[in-house]
């Protein structure tokens, strides 16, 4: 999601004048649930997927951040906050990070910045309510139709073919984002295939017919700000 032009270029003037630069591999986790939250990243190029252990041991993917995405998975302005996510890179990248407590001071000076960083977790809010209600809601097959519009809305790139998903999942990542089994998910594209609803090739998907997957799960077209999987 995009900052308000005073936050982000407030927010760019603070990494670029305190900033840390980590490399991480595929497969390396940023941070854990749990740890204590010391750093916020800005990423400067890579992916990397958000998420939570349920109990049952599952992945649950929140979302999957890209470049110019920051990782802010704490509560700010508490002593000793922690992570409330994992961080997981789904490629090899490099990200900014600067010491939470100087975020803290940069909003508590100006307040007109208070309010627009407000703003934004108040639409992440909505963003994973969105996805929740959707994953609840709608089952299995509308876990992965929801999934697919959100990626479309976010890593689409148009085609010939139709919107291309610019993000390297297996279908095990991808199950982790639907909330639902790898088994289910390689059903449920092998279906979607058949159809026409989708071409695939090396685990990457082109969404040849957006309409069919939003009539499947009585989309409502909410704001693409809301229906993003970022």
């Amino acid at each position: 999601m995009a900052f308000e032009p005073a936050l982000a270029q407030a927010l760019e003037q603070l990494f670029t004048e305190e900033r840390k630069v980590r490399s991480f591999q595929k497969g390396a986790y940023l941070f854990q649930e749990g740890e204590p939250a010391d750093d916020i990243f800005w990423l400067r190029s890579g992916k990397v997927q958000v998420g939570k252990i349920v109990p049952d041991g599952r992945e649950l993917t929140i979302r999957v951040s890209k470049k110019q995405d920051m990782l802010i998975e704490m509560t700010l302005f508490e002593e000793e906050a922690v992570y409330m996510m994992n961080a997981k890179a789904l490629e090899y990248g490099e990200a900014w990070t600067v010491p939470r407590r100087f975020l803290e001071k940069l909003l508590s000076s100006k307040p007109e910045l208070m309010v627009y960083w407000l703003r934004y977790t108040q639409t992440e809010h909505l963003r994973t309510q969105s996805k929740l209600r959707d994953l609840v809601l709608n089952g299995k097959k509308g876990g992965v139709y929801s999934t697919l519009i959100r990626m479309g809305n976010t890593f689409g790139k148009q085609t010939e073919d139709g919107l291309f998903l610019d993000v390297p999942l297996t279908n095990q990542e991808m199950a982790n984002l639907c909330g639902t089994s790898r088994e289910v998910v390689n059903r449920l594209l092998a279906q979607l295939k058949k159809e026409g609803v989708i071409k695939m090739k090396r685990n990457q998907i082109t969404l040849c017919d957006l309409d069919y997957l939003k009539r499947g799960i009585n989309c409502e077209n909410c704001p693409i700000d809301i229906c993003q999987i970022d």
